[in-house]
């Protein structure tokens, strides 16, 4: 399998190559050559396979043969290794649970993959792995979150020899825990408390990736969702959400909680392999430019505003053009498939408090999002049934959530043991000179 940037103006390249480098060099993002076609008899019987098994077969086309099967089948078990379980909330609504991992959220399945796929480049030598003349020099993986990608590349490239972790995140923008997460490990990962936005963290992480004095000293990457070893693996949990779904012959409405959309863009990836799935859902907050675009057919980027689901306060989504390139630019096509609903904080909270008292069920602030959205889509389609997931621990927003429902949230082991950590974390201005300042020191 070769990958091509959506630029179109760098050569195609292997998926090893396209994790080490993470983005083109066009400024594009790499997109697979095709899109592999799962065998009916396989979607068919999905339920007598193991998660492990699924994952396998999904990624198994993308990788190609840059691995052996012995070695890509156990970074997959090491990936999907804890539970993701499918929890009815009304007759018509479930939650997909994408937060029993090590940090409580839905990125530690693209995190552990990618670090493990990394970890495999490092080991068969860099100057093997690309054709960038480089040998066998140290990795510095370049970050920027807006909340849970930090704490689940941090988790999964913890002691990896020969990586360096460098994070940026906005600086009173994250939860407590999501800090926590990103900013007491130490060792080979280094947190940048960034004032200003994500949307600055991640224009000074791409800055950095066309900056070739840097380069030439740095041998960057990206654990991003724009690295395709972070992107693609996010497509399991679609498929082991349809092994859940009993009604076999009413495929599920997905209602994606949606910022940089990543996810929701392997989840049509996954739809366009074979998966069977009715329609998608953008769930969206304030910064809603998907929204306007399934309006207008213009994208138009905005500076993001700061929301109790702060994982999805992105002005200027990129993975956006991937699900362009997925439906051929084809403005109709897309809008056939995708919906898309702008959810405010008022109406979030609303949510996470009534689904409590009405189920029972807790939402975190991007479930309610993603629960409000899809409730809403289903109004207007009597009879369809749909998931929304739930891409994080409630524990991970204590103070919004507690303040709603009027109820303490127990801690789970994992928050216990880091909540008494000490942070630490280098302060800098949004200016991409202070980061490359930081990265040549």
């Amino acid at each position: 399998m070769q990958f091509y940037s959506t630029n179109k103006q760098s050569p195609s390249v292997s998926f090893k190559e396209a994790t080490i480098k993470g983005q083109a060099p066009d400024k594009g993002l790499y997109f697979p050559e095709y899109i592999p076609q799962l065998d009916a008899g396989f979607i068919k019987n999905i339920e007598q396979y193991s998660n492990e098994e699924i994952a396998y077969r999904v990624i198994a086309p993308y990788v190609g043969e840059e691995m052996t099967e012995e070695t890509l089948r156990r970074i997959v078990g090491e990936t999907v290794s804890f539970p993701i379980p499918l929890v009815p909330v009304t007759e018509a609504i479930s939650s997909l649970e994408l937060f029993h991992g090590p940090t409580l959220a839905f990125k530690d399945i693209g995190a552990r993959f990618m670090s493990r796929c990394l970890r495999e480049a490092i080991g068969g030598g860099i100057g093997q792995a690309t054709s960038s003349g480089q040998t066998n020099t140290a990795i510095t993986v370049l970050v920027a979150t807006s909340g849970d990608t930090g704490g689940a590349v941090a988790n999964g490239f913890y002691g990896v020899e020969g990586v360096e972790v460098v994070i940026l995140y906005p600086s009173g923008k994250v939860s407590p825990v999501q800090e926590k997460q990103l900013t007491t490990l130490g060792g080979n990962i280094r947190a940048l408390e960034v004032e200003g936005t994500f949307d600055d963290c991640q224009a000074m992480v791409k800055q950095a990736f066309m900056d070739q004095e840097l380069t030439a000293k740095r041998f960057l990457t990206s654990a991003n969702s724009i690295n395709v070893a972070r992107w693609l693996p996010q497509q399991f949990y679609y498929f082991f959400a349809y092994k859940q779904w009993k009604e076999k012959e009413q495929p599920p409405v997905f209602s994606v909680p949606s910022g940089n959309f990543g996810n929701i863009c392997a989840g049509i990836l996954a739809m366009q392999s074979g998966l069977p799935v009715n329609h998608f859902i953008a769930a969206c907050n304030v910064n809603d430019i998907v929204s306007d675009y399934l309006l207008t057919a213009e994208l138009k980027p905005k500076p993001a505003v700061p929301t109790l689901s702060n994982a999805m306060d992105v002005g200027n989504p990129s993975n956006f053009v991937r699900i362009l390139e997925i439906f051929g630019n084809r403005f109709p096509d897309l809008k056939s498939r995708l919906s898309a609903y702008t959810i405010t904080d008022a109406e979030t909270e609303a949510t996470i408090k009534r689904i409590r008292e009405e189920t029972g069920y807790l939402a975190d602030p991007h479930g309610a999002v993603g629960c409000l959205a899809l409730e809403r889509y289903l109004q207007t389609h009597q009879g369809q049934k749909g998931i929304f997931l739930e891409t994080a621990h409630p524990v991970k927003f204590p103070e919004s959530v507690e303040r709603i429902t009027g109820q303490p949230i127990p801690l789970p082991e994992a928050v216990r043991a880091i909540m008494h950590r000490e942070k630490t974390s280098t302060l800098i201005g949004p200016d991409y000179e202070a980061l490359k300042s930081y990265l040549l020191d």
